[in-house]
């Protein structure tokens, strides 16, 4: 398996301005036409194309789904925030892990980022905050919205003792390989705030000449790992697992599940 990454970022458009530019819907289009030919190359036998944050916000969202039907010829499913973590959690995340442990399930995305609450391998609630990396770096988070993931988080915590959190998403992902961890090894609440204090003592620019950034991960990892720091914090848990999966690879096992039960 290999993985092909061509960030178009929409939530720079939609978090500002409440709509899809029109270059970023012709770069989505090009985008969507490219992979479409890889689908055909390597004769896949199923697909499905997801869209999240940005295009559950987008005034102009069913004209772009209209468009992209017209000129791509492919249908473009907008998941909800649950869905999302829905995914994601069935990408048996947690199965290295205590099964009868209480778990925190966070995923940062650009515009959003989930919660769910893992109970003895059973989700017990979840949540999506419009948090992300995209609205911290324009800076359209409300004061009120980190109030109100802080509630979410204090009263489950209260209800069901957090064990551990456990994160998935690119920039937790890159900050996990930058505190020299591998191999599940738990990444230690002192150890992120080490080395998100570093990060913001550079510069993007030399996030990524020093640290081999791509542009497109260098302008928003601090912002990312004040999110996840925040969470650690205000659940008063020290360690998260990081089993670098992501919302691609809980797609991916839901057609594999899909095709599984079709063939017996």
């Amino acid at each position: 398996m290999s993985l092909i990454r061509l960030p178009i970022r929409l939530g720079e458009d939609v978090f500002l301005t409440g709509k899809i530019s029109e270059q970023n819907q012709k770069k989505l289009i090009k985008t969507l036409l490219a992979f479409k030919q890889l689908v055909d190359v390597y004769e896949v036998l199923d697909y499905k194309i997801c869209a999240t944050s940005a295009m559950r916000e987008a005034k102009n969202s069913d004209e772009m789904m209209a468009k992209i039907k017209e000129k791509v010829g492919v249908e473009l499913n907008i998941i909800d925030g649950n869905t999302e973590a829905d995914l994601i959690f069935n990408t048996h995340i947690a199965e290295k892990l205590n099964p009868n442990g209480t778990y925190l399930y966070m995923d940062v995305g650009g515009g959003s980022t989930e919660l769910t609450l893992i109970k003895k391998g059973k989700k017990i609630d979840s949540f999506s905050f419009r948090i992300g990396t995209i609205r911290l770096k324009n800076n359209i988070v409300s004061k009120a919205t980190w109030i109100e993931m802080k509630t979410w988080i204090t009263t489950a915590k209260t209800n069901h003792p957090i064990d551990m959190i456990i994160g998935t998403g690119g920039n937790i992902n890159s900050l996990y390989k930058l505190c020299g961890l591998s191999n599940y090894k738990l990444l230690m609440y002192f150890k992120l705030k080490k080395m998100d204090k570093y990060l913001n003592s550079l510069t993007i620019e030399e996030r990524q000449l020093k640290l081999g950034l791509r542009p497109d991960r260098a302008d928003v990892i601090t912002h990312a790992s004040k999110i996840y720091l925040t969470v650690m914090k205000q659940a008063e848990v020290k360690e998260m697992f990081v089993p670098k999966v992501g919302l691609a690879d809980g797609v991916v096992n839901q057609l594999f599940q899909k095709h599984t039960a079709k063939y017996g």
